[in-house]
């Protein structure tokens, strides 16, 4: 059996671009990607937190330190420059590797600096 885990994410980074005739993608400083694990023309997934917009793209490597953010293409109509998203990856793995996984978790602050890295997620409580 195959299960699908969290493989990277991007906590709360924020879109600095939405370029609608760009070739469709998401465009990822460079350090972002590293970080989280993720490479270039790995699919996504982002989750907009300010208006609930969720959808799948690619990941394109942007410059290295720009903290670009750029959603591209179709998807520039579900995000806007100032936009708080989540971005994922996921991976399958065997029962017997999930039991082992642990996923690189990247939070990021309103300038996308990264402020904590982590591999698990507290419990949320009642």
């Amino acid at each position: 059996m195959q299960r699908t885990l969290l493989k990277g994410k991007l906590h709360q980074a924020r879109v600095t671009h939405a370029e609608l005739e760009y070739e469709g993608s998401c465009a990822i400083d460079q350090d972002l990607l590293d970080a989280a694990g993720i490479l270039a023309y790995e699919q996504i997934e982002i989750y907009n937190i300010d208006n609930g917009e969720r959808f799948s793209t690619y990941a394109i490597a942007g410059e290295r330190g720009s903290k670009i953010i750029s959603v591209n293409g179709a998807a520039a109509h579900k995000a806007s420059p100032g936009d708080r998203v989540i971005i994922c990856a996921y991976v399958g793995l065997s029962d017997e590797q999930a039991q082992r996984h642990q996923p690189d978790l990247v939070y990021l602050d309103a300038d996308n600096n990264m402020k904590g890295i982590g591999s698990e997620i507290p419990t949320q409580a009642a």
